[in-house]
């Protein structure tokens, strides 16, 4: 197990529902990855990379509700700025599934 947190470290994270409204391939990135505009509601739309080209296309992915961290800041990669962190279980080989929401959610609600 990994080390073990404490509640308030816990609340500091804010993952937050999204829809992916744009998903474009990103050839600059040193990995295969996506670039992603996600529409968070009320908290706006941010932009994320994401190396989940395995198992998912830029058509497939338009539309998707996804939970990401909205609170980090801003990440470099290459010429784009990553402002929030599109998570995903990390498998077996096939790569990185998206955590997504099995029923319609408001965007920008808050994962608890």
């Amino acid at each position: 197990m990994e080390q073990l947190i404490q509640w308030s470290d816990f609340e500091k994270i804010e993952m937050r529902v999204g829809t992916i409204i744009q998903a474009d391939e990103f050839p600059e990135a040193r990995k295969p990855a996506y670039r992603l505009s996600i529409d968070f509601g009320e908290f706006g739309i941010k932009k994320s990379s994401a190396q989940i080209t395995n198992l998912y296309t830029p058509e497939n992915l338009v539309g998707k509700r996804i939970i990401a961290v909205v609170n980090f800041p801003v990440k470099k990669i290459g010429p784009f700025e990553s402002e929030c962190l599109v998570l995903g279980v990390i498998g077996d080989a096939q790569g990185v599934t998206l955590l997504t929401t099995d029923l319609p959610v408001s965007n920008g609600l808050r994962i608890a």
